[in-house]
């Protein structure tokens, strides 16, 4: 069922954009459908389908309420018609003014419904002004909301410390507890910072004196303040009901998931349980498709290895695999890789273990073990659905490698990954398989090695002459730096000290020429392999650290750590 702003956004596409555009109430009719079966919102679907863009959407809103659309910039509002409306007001009806004509005694708002006419007619009568809706970037409105209005949330400190001040809020080992009210809120206190402070994951973990709660940001887990060891079982039952398991299986491991929003934003945490010792670990994937950004452009690969890796991708058969330990941002990368190639000539088809993120037009299925989806079965069914390019989330065995290779050979590009520790060992670790040489130098196109680091915070980033101890540490000579200065973080509320802000990927990409392929072919050593590679110009992991040391971008300790 639409909602009124969904509906009213239909209605006035239909009406007034309908001349110049055959077909359109067809496919808007198609828009509401798909609206309906995945909950999207409607102008992402309509942008989606290519039908009118974002810019094209607002325009229209905005001719159609004699008004304008509101493109928000770095200058504050004045801070007179910010506290014309409250706080309450402001977040509860989605709205932002942003100039009050007094002639008219107009108040211009920016709404996040900017169709809405019920909302419009209700603030007419709560500020006691005349109203003209204004329509904003939905992207943006939220960001806008938060820097004007910012809600008063409880911390994880806040309600762990509230908890201290009653002893014993609940018994030990009570899972009936896990319904009341201060478990639940403290739950969604958990999940709601972790969100804000762009944590990719969210751990409990119960120990014989103690519970903990850890996030990982950037690659590095950091504890929150540790709650009450009585609250483990009641928190992690009421994690369970959420996401779906059952609370009275604590035995065998458990994958749930969750689905909510976050200022307006939908979220997906992935849900993992394991028992211990003492009582059952839960560790939450959050999926949150505004932190990751799917372009190739984002991933802090250097110019020239993004344009050796932009011909590969663009190439009409063989294999591209990225390869390094878990956590290294490989899945990204080839999201962002089939980003680019996404358009309406060629098919695309993925194979993952879970599906992470949903990209519009890209057919994705989720392998399952349990009912036989496996990844060797999935691909033999894709070679059916007369696919141009095929993504197989890993290759774990001999059978799944085999199946990519024959698709390789038989014109289609093939993106997967593997767990090796850099590009020149992935040939390797193919043959230990039991893939023939020559069918690895036949199909392989390329080798994405990777690994992620953090950044420097550029808030509190500071310069200083590397010690004799930093350059023994990076096998280097004073003068190989010559006057080159480092740099590290000292720590600062952005960073939440730590000294480090957002992250990077390292890369080295082993582009398989003529040259390789006669190695691959001849079953040359892995070290045979890279000293080729290197010598016609691949930089590697180490030597792309260095880079990031050199640009100010990165620290010793983290280049060292990853290579």
């Amino acid at each position: 069922m639409l909602d009124i702003e969904s509906s009213a956004l239909i209605d006035l596409l239909t009406n007034e954009r309908s001349q110049g555009h055959p077909g359109l109430k067809d496919q808007l009719r198609e828009v509401v459908d798909e609206h309906e079966r995945s909950g999207k919102p409607v102008m992402e679907i309509i942008e989606n389908y290519g039908i009118f863009t974002k810019k094209e959407m607002l325009e229209a809103m905005a001719e159609n309420l004699g008004s304008y659309v509101w493109i928000p910039t770095d200058e504050d509002l004045p801070k007179e018609v910010i506290d014309l409306i409250e706080v309450n007001t402001a977040r509860s009806y989605g709205v932002i003014p942003l100039k009050l004509d007094a002639d008219e005694d107009m108040l211009h708002l920016a709404m996040r419904n900017p169709l809405d006419y019920q909302t419009v007619e209700s603030l007419r009568f709560i500020i006691n002004h005349n109203i003209l809706p204004v329509p904003v970037d939905p992207d943006r409105f939220d960001q806008e909301l938060e820097r004007y209005y910012p809600e008063k949330v409880d911390t994880v400190a806040d309600i762990v410390a509230a908890f201290g001040e009653h002893e014993e809020i609940v018994e030990e080992d009570d899972v009936d507890h896990s319904n009341d009210a201060p478990i639940v809120k403290f739950v969604d206190v958990v999940m709601q910072q972790a969100i804000k402070d762009k944590a990719s994951d969210i751990h409990f973990e119960p120990f014989e004196k103690n519970f903990r709660i850890r996030y990982r940001v950037d690659g590095a887990l950091y504890e929150m303040p540790p709650p009450p060891k009585s609250l483990a079982v009641p928190v992690i039952s009421r994690v369970k009901i959420i996401s779906g398991l059952n609370i009275s299986e604590r035995r065998r491991p458990q994958d749930g998931r969750i689905q909510l929003k976050v200022n307006g934003k939908p979220i997906d945490l992935r849900v993992s349980c394991l028992p211990t010792s003492y009582g059952e670990s839960v560790v939450l994937r959050v999926l949150d498709r505004s932190v990751v950004n799917l372009s190739l452009d984002s991933l802090g690969i250097g110019e020239d290895v993004l344009e050796k890796l932009r011909e590969l991708i663009h190439l009409p058969n063989g294999i591209l695999l990225v390869t390094g330990p878990t956590g290294s941002g490989k899945t990204t990368t080839l999201y962002s890789a089939l980003g680019e190639i996404n358009n309406p000539e060629d098919k695309l088809l993925t194979a993952e273990d879970p599906v992470e993120y949903d990209i519009e037009g890209i057919i994705q299925c989720p392998i399952n073990d349990a009912v036989g989806m496996t990844f060797e079965r999935a691909l033999r069914a894709f070679l059916r659905q007369d696919p141009d390019r095929i993504l197989v989330g890993e290759i774990r065995d001999f059978e799944t490698a085999q199946i990519a290779i024959e698709a390789s050979l038989t014109g289609h590009f093939v993106f997967s990954t593997l767990h090796t520790n850099d590009a020149a060992s992935t040939v390797t670790r193919l043959v230990d398989m039991g893939v023939e040489p020559f069918l690895i130098s036949s199909s392989l196109a390329g080798v994405l090695g990777q690994r992620l680091i953090r950044r420097v915070c550029k808030n509190c980033k500071t310069l200083y002459t590397p010690t004799d101890d930093d350059l023994e540490r990076l096998n280097l000579t004073r003068e190989e730096i010559g006057d080159h200065k480092f740099c590290y973080g000292k720590g600062c509320p952005t960073c939440n000290y730590t000294g480090y802000k957002g992250r990077k990927a390292l890369t080295e990409l082993l582009v398989v020429n003529s040259d390789i392929r006669a190695l691959i072919s001849d079953n040359a050593p892995t070290s045979a392999i890279r000293d080729k590679a290197r010598e016609q110009g691949m930089r590697t992991l180490r030597e792309d650290g260095l880079a990031a040391i050199l640009n100010h971008e990165s620290s010793v300790d983290e280049v060292v750590r990853y290579t």
